[in-house]
């Protein structure tokens, strides 16, 4: 990619796509194009687009209009443990949807290079850890985060497809659990470390007796519609359905499952990275130990499979580490109870990123660090 050429970020709001338009900015790409779907962000240099990618239509439009010539597919219907099991059928619909309508109109349009990003949960539940790209449908999935996980299979062997058919240079990553500027912090739908980054500040401000900065925050991030203008016993009775009294936090399962954190400002600084030097034929070519010269693009009776790329740390920490991490970041003195009747999910998981690594690039930001940063947003 040269500076002055076309770049579509699809789905520039959330928190992987907005890292990646911080991340392009802070290089000197000035031809920024990306996508929003109901509030326009305050940035600067980029050219904000409204629009429903599930809209095979309008993104043909968007496309044939603007001329990309290079895409990062990060627009994505996304949730924890809790909205991944309670909304199934939205997100494999909206998930396939937003890919199809997206990687076809790339390779109709002729862009140079598409990005797609997917997530680590694509993988069995119970594969080898760490977990490497080869582990992919060697076994069954998580049930919570099945129809998501099945959305993103499918844009990897979507890419794999068209280049293997077509010729198109579309690349895959998943990412690990990812943290950082622009998260969701809604405690129904979030993911676990802003879930509890914002549940754990409540329950700090519980504790010192903070109610104005309870009502600041619920102004904020409204809980089930209940903001800082309601009355006391109902900003507390909400507080308390997702666990969060004066003295005591609830914490879903038993906190032993461990999991990988990667701070998004890395992950969006990994995919321009690769964006700038990796194409999928030296992906195809990438092996473990070796540096391989077979064009195995060219021999179709080769298998060509697991082409993605784990972007991760390689390193993991329990949830309830997790939690007490937190816990001393914020200043918070109470206790914790971990209600084991709810599921665990997945025990253990944590990348191999030896592809990554063998590629060039390696993660800067640790754990402690980003929750740092992370927490100072939030009360921004």
């Amino acid at each position: 990619m040269n500076k002055r050429e076309k770049i579509l970020v699809c789905g520039g709001t959330g928190l992987v796509g907005s890292a990646i338009v911080r991340k392009l900015l802070e290089k000197g790409y000035n031809n920024i194009l990306a996508t929003y779907y109901s509030k326009k962000p305050n940035i600067d240099n980029v050219k904000w687009i409204q629009i429903d990618l599930k809209d095979k239509i309008k993104t043909d439009e968007l496309f044939e209009k603007e001329k990309p010539e290079y895409v990062f597919l990060a627009a994505a219907k996304v949730g924890g443990i809790m909205a991944n099991n309670i909304y199934r059928a939205d997100f494999i619909y909206e998930n396939l949807e937003i890919q199809n309508s997206v990687i076809y109109n790339a390779y109709k349009h002729k862009a140079k290079k598409l990005m797609f990003l997917g997530s680590t949960c694509i993988y069995p539940k119970n594969c080898p850890q760490p977990i490497k790209e080869e582990y992919l449908l060697t076994g069954e999935l998580e049930y919570t985060n099945e129809p998501y996980a099945i959305a993103k299979i499918a844009g990897i062997k979507m890419c794999e497809s068209f280049n293997i058919q077509y010729g198109t240079n579309f690349i895959s990553v998943m990412p690990t659990n990812l943290y950082g500027e622009n998260d969701n912090f809604d405690l129904e739908t979030s993911h676990v470390l802003p879930a509890l980054i914002r549940k754990i500040y409540l329950g700090k401000c519980l504790e010192d007796g903070n109610f104005e900065a309870i009502r600041e925050d619920l102004n904020k991030r409204p809980i089930e519609n209940i903001d800082g203008n309601a009355n006391k016993e109902e900003i507390l009775n909400i507080l308390g359905k997702y666990g969060i009294k004066n003295g005591q936090i609830e914490i879903w399962g038993s906190g032993k499952p461990k999991r990988e954190f990667l701070y998004s400002d890395d992950m969006a600084d990994a995919c321009v990275y690769l964006m700038e030097n990796i194409d999928f034929e030296d992906i195809v070519n990438w092996k473990e130990g070796e540096n391989s010269s077979c064009d195995t693009i060219k021999h179709p009776v080769k298998e060509i499979k697991n082409t993605h790329i784990n972007i991760g740390t390689g390193k993991d920490i329990s949830i309830k580490d997790l939690a007490y991490l937190i816990k001393d970041v914020i200043g918070y003195k109470g206790d914790f109870y971990f209600n084991t009747s709810k599921p665990d999910g997945t025990m253990r998981k944590v990348t191999n990123a030896t592809k990554l690594h063998s590629l060039g690039w390696k993660h800067k930001i640790e754990l402690e660090n980003g929750i740092k940063k992370i927490f100072e947003w939030y009360k921004g």
